[in-house]
């Protein structure tokens, strides 16, 4: 028999139970819906990681402390090392694969202007720290060497401290702010960037000379971390190199003692988080894949059904010289256009989904054609897979059984 005629028997019948028909590739539609949903999402969120991460700077290496270790045992915070702005110094002296050097301080406080205020943190930097992590100022200006040596009250603040203490379309430039108490000059508005890898606000901060920082409003000796970049992106795994061997040489670490600082790169920071991406996306994956198992055990049951409710129909064709391979093809077509059906259908509902989630939710969503290619392969196979062995079964049926059959 032509495979046309075999294809247009295997929709009558499956055209005659529509509703069980229907039930039947639902389960496809909802494991190819859930992975090509799931997949978008993650890859969406790997490509959002990647962004943000290379929005962070061109070629970020940041160098901090790390707890002491006694015994193999870590210590407590107080007992963590310390790093300094002798160290920066000292980076900058001896490691020529490095271009710019800023510290990095860090506190947390309450914003004042007028009737108006906001819980913020600020950050002490040099005037390094907007070349080194990619940050451009909407408006003003940086702060200078004086302002840094003489720990001047100056500071630039984020979009979305702007908007909270002065509005959304002002002009704060030249106006006066009290951060815990301490009266601060705003110089500078910096440009927006948006949410973090993480979910935080990357404008919801003031940025300021470290030595104000430091002095007049943490009043400590030490620096919290360390931010460099290297003259290039194929110089950073020699700046690491000169920066180890420069700050154990600070620190008067001998051979056998391990480091007391830790320094990352924008790749290492990069691969570690996509890769955490990665096994969440393939984890979700695989549990949405187990629909696409289910939906392929429910056509199985239907062919079952389906061979034995027309045991009498196969009969009759065995008898008047219908081929095996012919009866067989007959129910595997049934199954297979039952898998393709419901994986396009699937592919439809999934991107669908997807694209709903991002514009409700506000996630990244990326649809690769990989991802519609496997969701629509593993389709089609769980069709052969499970079509074929009641397919063979209605092939094998002895035609006088058969047409016995009540």
């Amino acid at each position: 028999m032509k495979l046309i005629n075999l294809i247009k028997l295997a929709i009558q019948s499956l055209l005659r139970n529509k509703f069980r028909s229907l039930l039947t590739m639902l389960g496809i539609i909802i494991g190819v819906a859930s992975v090509i949903a799931m997949l978008a999402i993650g890859e969406g969120s790997k490509q959002s990681i990647e962004k943000n991460i290379s929005g962070m700077g061109s070629n970020l290496i940041m160098v901090s402390p790390i707890k002491d270790k006694r015994g193999g045992v870590t210590l407590g915070s107080g007992d963590a090392k310390k790093l300094y702005i002798d160290d920066c110094e000292a980076i900058l002296e001896n490691c020529p694969s490095v271009k710019s050097v800023t510290p990095v301080l860090r506190a947390s406080g309450q914003i004042i202007s007028g009737s108006n205020n906001w819980p913020t943190s600020i950050m002490g930097t040099n005037e390094y720290f907007f070349e080194i992590r990619n940050q451009e100022i909407e408006s003003g200006r940086s702060f200078t060497n004086d302002e840094i040596r003489r720990a001047a009250k100056v500071c630039l603040i984020g979009e979305t401290v702007k908007e909270n203490i002065f509005g959304e379309n002002s002009d704060p430039v030249g106006e006066k702010i009290r951060y815990n108490k301490i009266p601060f000059e705003i110089i500078g508005v910096l440009e927006s960037k948006g949410q973090s890898t993480f979910g935080s606000d990357q404008d919801d901060i003031i940025v300021a000379p470290y030595t104000t920082v430091q002095k007049r409003i943490l009043s400590i000796s030490f620096i919290h971390q360390i931010y460099l970049s290297a003259i290039s992106e194929d110089a950073s795994e020699k700046a690491v190199e000169e920066i180890e061997e420069t700050l154990r040489a600070e620190h008067k670490l001998t051979g056998a003692e391990e480091n007391d600082f830790d320094i990352r790169t924008q790749e290492e920071i990069m691969s570690m988080l996509s890769s955490t991406s990665d096994v969440l996306t393939t984890l979700l994956a695989a549990i949405a894949g187990i629909s696409l198992l289910v939906g392929g055990i429910g056509i199985m049951n239907i062919m079952y059904v389906s061979v034995t409710e027309r045991t009498r129909e196969i009969g009759l064709r065995s008898a008047v010289g219908g081929r095996e391979v012919d009866i067989m093809w007959q129910f595997l077509i049934e199954s297979i256009f039952m898998s393709l059906t419901g994986g396009i259908i699937g592919i439809i509902l999934g991107a669908s989904t997807a694209y709903s989630v991002s514009h409700f939710m506000n996630w990244p969503v990326v649809i690769t054609v990989n991802s519609i290619f496997l969701a629509f392969f593993f389709a089609s196979i769980i069709g052969v897979f499970f079509g074929w062995y009641p397919a063979r079964k209605a092939a094998k049926l002895d035609p006088i059984n058969a047409l016995r059959h009540e």
